[in-house]
């Protein structure tokens, strides 16, 4: 998943879009493209990945680390940056990581008073034992000042990607949680996602339907309102 932090022609260009390590395996690469005319700089930062009530958040981490971590391409060129998991531990229940890769701004650019355009690419990196458990999922869902909250525990080790989150109401209205790409339940994790619904509150006691797309194919439950709070 590239994310970038400004609109403009993308020079700075990362493959691939996400990563699977299987144990024993310790290690992979990534490939930097610097498309333009002129040189860049590109910082890579490795962060450990995690969830907690339901929302996401990146930890400094020296478990995995990029070399180099600082690159400088030239135009038309490739560049390679090796990913290495640096710790001895064992894998007991799959670890999650994301790879910033950082398009640094041209000071040149910054002293003539042009507005530098800079991206950033997020790249998710995964870590797995052999013997790592597939995702399972649960859903509940909840209601509160106006907002409709959709939880999803993820009792496996493997991660979910999900895509097209959607919820449909007693009445038939649809409640979606973003087009494309919805986000990730990492293993033994859960993550929550919020929507407006303030004018068609949903009813407690009803059953709702979830829809979503995944990686191994089509989502669906049906969980039950508990009580407004």
């Amino acid at each position: 998943m590239s994310l970038p932090t400004a609109a403009g022609a993308a020079s700075l260009q990362v493959a691939p879009v996400s990563l699977e390590i299987p144990a024993p395996g310790a290690s992979a690469t990534i490939k930097l493209r610097n498309e333009g005319a002129k040189p860049l700089n590109a910082q890579i930062r490795v962060f450990r990945w995690v969830q907690v009530d339901g929302e996401e958040k990146l930890e400094a981490t020296d478990d995995v680390v990029a070399s180099p971590p600082l690159a400088t391409l030239a135009a038309k060129t490739d560049y390679v940056v090796r990913l290495v998991r640096t710790t001895k531990r064992d894998i007991a229940k799959g670890e999650s990581y994301r790879v910033l890769v950082d398009e640094l701004p041209d000071p040149s650019r910054q002293q003539n008073g042009v507005v530098a355009i800079v991206l950033r690419y997020s790249i998710p990196v995964f870590f797995y034992s052999v013997d790592t458990a597939a995702p399972k999922l649960t859903w509940s869902v909840a209601q509160s000042g106006g907002r409709v909250f959709l939880s999803a525990t993820n009792e496996g080790g493997r991660h979910v990607r999900l895509a097209n989150l959607k919820l449909r109401a007693p009445n038939g209205a649809d409640i979606t949680f973003g087009n494309g790409l919805s986000g990730y339940v990492l293993g033994h994790s859960t993550m929550r996602w919020a929507a407006n619904n303030s004018k068609n509150p949903l009813g407690a006691g009803n059953p709702v339907a979830i829809t979503a797309q995944s990686d191994s194919g089509p989502v669906s439950a049906s969980p039950t309102l508990p009580s407004n709070r």
